[in-house]
This record gives C-alpha cells, sequence and structure tokens, in this order.
C-alpha cells in the first residue's frame, strides 16, 4: 500500500486547470451554520492546489491549506505569488491525521474531494482536536460527471464502473487505499465526536469544452494510476461522445456537491 498523495506528482498543472472551483454558496452556508461571518481560521486539509483553499482568502482572516504532495504545494504557492489576499492564506507540509496545528485552533476545517483519501478514524481525531468547541467540519465533494448531455453521462458512469471492475480483477484494489466518497457521513456520527451532523446539497454551475471534460477525466487517480488502454476502459468512445455531445466551444456544467458537516 503507498502514500496516497504520491498519485497526483507530476499532475498538479492540469488538475489546477480542469477541476472545478467550489460553489461561493458553500462558504455562505458554512459561516451562517456557526453564527461566524468572518472565521478566525479556516483549515482546508488536503487542500490540493489550493482551489479550495484561496476561496476563503476574503472571508476569513487566516486560511491554512495542509498538504502531502509536493507538487501540489508549489502549484498552489505559485498560485498566490499575486493574489490580492496573499497575506491571508498559508500552505503547510501535513496529513490529514498529523497537521501539526495547536489545540482548538480552527473555526472551521475542510477537507474538499479529499476525505475518502483520509483514514477516516485518525484524521476525525485530528480535526477535533484542532477544531475549536463549536466549530464546524465540512468534508465535500461534487459527483462525477457534471450533469451536462445524457448520453455523455451515462458513458462517463459505465467508464468509471469498469474501471473498478478492472482494478478489482487484477488485484489491484489494496495498492491505493480509498474510502467510499457516497457514505462519509457515516464515519462523522459514528465518532461520536459531533454533537451535529447532516448532508446538505448544493448545486454550481460551470462552463466547458470537450477537451476539458476528457482532461477532467484523465485527472481521475484511477484513470491514470493504472495501466489500462483506452479502449479496455472506453476511453476512446468517452472521446467520440464527448465532441459530439460538448463540441469545441464552452457549455453549461451542472454540478451537484454533497456537503457532509458535523459541528464539534
Amino acid at each position: 500500500m503507498r502514500d496516497p498523495s504520491e498519485i497526483w506528482t507530476g499532475k498538479a498543472s492540469s488538475y489546477d486547470r480542469v477541476r472545478p472551483t467550489p460553489p461561493p454558496a458553500l462558504l455562505d452556508l458554512l459561516t451562517q451554520l456557526i453564527d461566524m461571518p468572518r472565521p478566525a481560521l479556516v483549515v482546508d486539509i488536503g487542500s490540493g492546489t489550493g482551489l479550495s483553499t484561496t476561496i476563503w482568502a476574503e472571508r476569513a482572516e487566516r486560511v491554512i491549506g495542509i498538504e502531502a504532495n509536493t507538487n501540489m504545494r508549489q502549484e498552489a504557492l505559485r498560485k498566490i505569488e499575486n493574489h490580492p489576499h496573499a497575506a491571508h492564506i498559508q500552505y503547510r507540509e501535513g496529513l490529514a491525521h498529523q497537521t501539526g496545528l495547536p489545540d482548538e485552533c480552527a473555526d472551521i476545517v475542510t477537507a474538499a474531494q479529499s476525505f475518502h483519501w483520509m483514514e477516516p478514524t485518525a484524521t476525525l481525531v485530528e480535526i477535533t482536536r484542532i477544531l475549536r468547541p463549536g466549530g464546524l467540519f465540512a468534508a465535500y465533494d461534487y459527483d462525477w460527471p457534471p450533469a451536462i448531455h445524457w448520453e455523455l453521462d451515462q458513458m462517463a458512469q459505465e467508464m468509471g464502473r469498469r474501471l473498478v471492475e478492472l482494478i478489482r480483477e487484477r488485484g489491484l484494489a489494496q495498492s491505493l487505499p480509498i474510502w467510499p466518497k457516497n457514505k462519509s457521513l457515516d464515519p462523522l456520527r459514528e465518532s461520536s465526536r459531533f454533537r451535529f451532523t447532516r448532508e446538505v446539497l448544493l448545486h454550481h454551475i460551470e462552463q466547458g469544452d470537450a477537451a476539458r471534460f476528457l482532461e477532467m477525466t484523465q485527472s481521475n487517480a484511477l484513470s491514470h494510476q493504472f495501466q489500462f488502454t483506452e479502449q479496455e476502459i472506453g476511453f476512446d468512445r468517452l472521446t467520440q461522445a464527448a465532441f459530439q455531445y460538448i463540441g469545441s466551444e464552452p457549455i453549461p456544467w451542472y454540478f451537484s456537491y454533497r456537503v457532509r458537516i458535523g459541528i464539534k
């Protein structure tokens, strides 16, 4: 079993270019839930290239991104060189279960598109250690694919299922630790570390063309980590469908975000 952060080495630039930015309504929701319009500190664990970190720069006094992968951290640092609120943003090397932050320092902790890469028990111990009493943890993910065209969506879902089947058939699952996204509220509830938990759905619209859709598909950890041919997983057919149903001009993509929330 390898360090899961290694899979993103060499992928930071592409990841940052094609992945969506979290919806602004997310910040409104999380700050309203704890009656704190301007948090003193937000900690974003598994912060990647900072897509989920920099969104807090205008809304929080400080935001710290915790990221284990060097390439992802370097990309995040490069992006804030000329950011107008760079003074509010900091990135640190660390793990979800070993952030190196002091006790009860954070008002909000987030894990964006990353909680399924974290061993939940140790991670939640660390999150509740660094959260102040009454603080909020949010693990959120977007559904893939976004709603674009039913036939394209169906083909992308079939490709995802085929990837999982091939990984299981070839006994590769143990080499890449991953936990289910659609059950990430369960460990929050079962940990008994939060006085309140719930799931909220948010929606977000971005624009994208066929090239972005295909690059984003390839930025999926499973599709680029294992050496499958395009024909084996159906990427050749997905490429044809993307140019048929999206084309070379951007059109709206409709993302659904699942936000799992715990209040300490």
